[in-house]
């Protein structure tokens, strides 16, 4: 294995009493460019942590190339330095390189060929050498004008202080660092954070034609089809986490036919216990000791008897072991995509125009000339930051005032997912919250746990201590529960994991009712088949 594999054993990280990982373990071999997905919490900044050093293990080891850049990690600069100051502590070892190998070419010209210390001179240069084409060395100070450029920090003079800076500015100038340092081993936690969309195509460019270890976590389903050869799902399974060999698009065609695979072993186990609780209950009574004789065993009756019995007594023997281990050890039914349902609409709604807006204008926020949104309409609305999406689905929800014609229909039931959700009561629990707002029969109807947003151990903490993703499914929830004629929806796919994002966008095509979406997940955006509007 070469030395500049990223190697993890048996890793175990436990925070309070809860095991975070259990038994982890990963090779990641130069040109390997692996993703960890699952849902938040399932550890996968901790496993970067464990990777990077940053954080040690209960148990297990890692074996990590000596050049290894985390992201995550504070950039080690004081507040009063500056951009230059970062970008020439990057280009430090490229320089240094290229000044050891010029010192080296003059150290053998003046030195006998053959000699003890000309060997000496030329294995260094070796290694010298192959670490300047490992980093790209002579191309170190453009590729630094090209990667400041491309992440968007072109226009930010060098002599701007960190302190001056936004903290999504700093973040993607230590991005930038590791770009141009081009280490061995590089780990990410969620790199398209403060990316645009042609600064993560420019991300995804880079980390393409890096020659060493790539293991990045990350929500963005672009960013992970664009640039894993593998990818790692830390989502709880019988074998633990698994690796799936490809990128995001081939990972999601093999969870399909996982859970098709799912889904017939279940079907085919049931089946198997009906027709075992059906044998054991019934074929036991289906001959019994005194029913009549056939002409055939009139004269060997008792024998017969006896001899049928007995086979009889070993198939429900059979039947029975069979069935008790069915039921010990059956495969649980596979959870169901998130579904809009039709029958807990309280209108029939079908057709025609919800709500119209004309001359739309939100002083610094929205000017909007004219909007119509359909009963049925699949709209998406797209701009950069800024460009008033959160602002039109305020004003389309009534809670934001704005000048202009608003007209919707009388008695239209609008439901609004923010992107900052707040809860009343941050005393009661996930489960008490979503009974309160929907009422005990609906809930019955539709139980929390159906919908697969929270996990089973947070349905009875309180709100307060769920965390931001949390409480946000939570309100997503509430939605989808009980979903309006009219459902507007702000970044619903921030905090989910890239599995919920494709069933929610799946969801979302299947629903009655308008649905409005504000959205920069670039995955989205792709393959939305509805209409749009850019502002």
């Amino acid at each position: 294995m070469s030395v500049s594999a990223l190697l993890a054993h048996d890793l175990v990280r436990t925070f309070g009493s809860r095991r975070v990982l259990d038994g982890v373990s990963l090779v990641a071999s130069p040109g390997h460019r692996i993703g960890l997905i699952g849902e938040n919490g399932t550890g996968k900044s901790t496993l970067l942590r464990l990777l990077a050093g940053a954080d040690e293990p209960d148990s297990g080891t890692v074996v990590r190339p000596p050049d290894l850049g985390f992201l995550h990690q504070e950039m080690p600069f004081e507040p009063a330095s500056t951009i230059a100051d970062v970008v020439d502590d990057a280009l430090r070892e490229a320089r240094e390189i290229l000044a050891a190998l010029d010192r080296l070419t003059g150290a053998l010209g003046s030195t006998v060929e053959g000699s003890p210390a000309y060997a000496e001179l030329l294995s260094e240069y070796g290694e010298r050498l192959d670490r300047a084409q490992e980093t790209d060395a002579w191309d170190a100070d453009r590729r630094a004008g090209i990667v400041i450029a491309g992440l968007g920090l072109g226009e930010l003079p060098r002599d701007r202080t960190l302190a001056s800076i936004s903290g999504g500015q700093r973040a993607r100038l230590g991005l930038a660092a590791l770009l141009i340092r081009r280490p061995s081993a590089l780990l990410l936690d969620e790199p398209t954070n403060h990316l645009d969309d042609a600064a993560a195509v420019f991300l995804e460019e880079q980390l393409r034609s890096l020659p060493g270890v790539v293991v990045l976590a990350s929500h963005d389903r672009a960013f992970l089809d664009a640039v894993c050869t593998d990818l790692i799902d830390l989502d709880p399974a019988v074998e633990g986490p698994t690796r799936y060999g490809g990128n995001y698009s081939a990972y999601q065609a093999e969870k399909r036919a996982e859970w098709e695979r799912w889904q017939r072993r279940f079907a085919e186990e049931q089946e198997e216990i009906a027709d075992l609780r059906q044998s054991v209950s019934v074929t036991a009574h289906q001959v019994a000791p005194g029913r009549a004789r056939r002409d055939s065993e009139k004269m060997g009756y008792g024998h017969t008897t006896g001899r049928v019995q007995n086979q009889i007594s070993r198939r429900v023997r059979n039947a029975t072991r069979r069935l008790d281990e069915l039921e010990r050890e059956q495969v649980r039914k596979p959870p169901e995509p998130l579904r809009f349902r039709a029958s807990t609409l309280t209108s029939t709604v079908t057709d025609g125009i919800l709500v119209s807006l004309r001359d739309i204008r939100v002083p610094g926020r929205l000017s909007l000339d004219r909007l119509d949104v359909s009963a049925s309409d699949r709209l998406l609305v797209t701009g950069p930051n800024g460009a008033g999406k959160s602002t039109l689905l305020g004003v389309l929800a009534g809670r934001l005032d704005a000048t202009g014609d608003i007209h919707g229909r009388r008695g239209l039931r609008i439901g609004l997912l923010t992107q900052d959700t707040d809860f009343d009561r941050l005393d009661r629990t996930a489960r008490e919250t979503y009974e309160q707002a929907l009422g005990p029969q609906r809930a019955e109807t539709v139980p929390l746990r159906s919908l697969g947003l929270l996990a089973a151990r947070d349905l009875a903490r309180p709100v307060g201590d769920l965390s931001v993703g949390q409480r946000r499914r939570l309100a997503l929830a509430l939605l989808i529960a009980d979903p309006p004629e009219l459902l507007l929806l702000d970044e619903p796919t921030n905090h989910l994991s890239p599995r919920l994002c494709d069933e929610l966008e799946e969801a979302l095509g299947t629903g009655p009712g308008a649905v409005v979406v504000a959205s920069h997940d670039r995955w989205l955006r792709a393959r939305w088949a509805g209409r749009r509007i850019e502002l």
